[in-house]
């Protein structure tokens, strides 16, 4: 789904506003974690980097900051975007599960501050025990003591409300246009498939579309703390979104889970 999705993933997503948005909840995450690193810049894994744009506006901000993809096509997008922005930011294709064996080739290597999961990607494992082994090599590849933050759609409330459609969204560069709908169809085993519409025109033509899924197992809320305390991360924290509200069960639009390793 992803390789064929990165060349208009960075327009499907409104990248200045969801930075401006997410960034302060981020840092303020972060500020303990650098008092703890003392003169040092803190290093940050974004374990599901997409096209790379929390890794670049984290090195902007002085981060050592790296980022992994499953998707080729969205690490290739990646490096463009950082070569674009003139920034230093190591990209690697590597899925869950394959962190620390792509980072951490030399057993010296200093591990990462903070590793972070974000845009419902953990899910797309489709089991409990995919999920714990991929949290598992999130914490292999942590300091003791560093954090780990994990943004989910919140399914206890997806599940319990039946919410099949996400909000629309679109976008136009010069006489071209895309609208991208998104929608959930839930299977007998307990799954969701993840679908996304793409459609596209130029000026008053046609429209082309293209469909891409994938699946997702929808984690909750007690099912991702239970795995995280298995795998040894402890105080754990949970938010309503990326800026930082209390979670709501019913009501949350988000699961945001923060925890550190023990």
């Amino acid at each position: 789904m992803y390789d064929s999705f990165s060349a208009d993933y960075d327009r499907f997503v409104n990248w200045q506003n969801r930075l401006a948005f997410e960034m302060p909840f981020l840092e303020a995450l972060l500020r303990p974690l650098a008092d703890e690193a003392g003169a040092r810049p803190l290093r940050v894994l974004d374990a599901a980097a997409g096209t790379g744009m929390h890794v670049i506006e984290l090195a902007r901000r002085g981060y050592e900051a790296f980022g992994a993809d499953l998707s080729g096509g969205m690490i290739e997008r990646a490096r463009a975007n950082a070569l674009a922005a003139g920034v230093q930011a190591g990209f690697e294709t590597a899925g869950f599960g394959q962190l620390r064996e792509t980072f951490f080739k030399d057993a010296a290597a200093p591990r990462f501050d903070a590793v972070l999961c974000l845009g419902n990607s953990l899910p797309h494992l489709l089991s409990l025990a995919e999920i714990q082994d991929a949290l598992a090599d999130f914490a292999a590849c942590l300091r003791p003591g560093g954090l780990v933050l994990i943004q989910n759609r919140n399914f206890d409330a997806v599940v319990v409300q039946n919410e099949r459609w996400m909000e629309p969204q679109s976008h136009r560069e010069g006489n071209a246009e895309w609208l991208f709908l998104r929608f959930y169809d839930f299977l007998p085993d307990g799954l969701i498939n993840f679908n996304v519409v793409t459609l596209q025109r130029a000026g008053q033509g046609e429209w082309r579309q293209k469909v891409s899924s994938a699946g997702l197992y929808p984690l909750r809320q007690r099912e991702l703390a239970a795995l995280l305390k298995a795998v040894g991360f402890e105080a754990l924290a949970c938010f309503g979104s990326m800026a930082g509200e209390a979670f709501d069960l019913e009501k949350s639009g988000n699961l945001v889970a923060a925890a550190r390793r023990t």
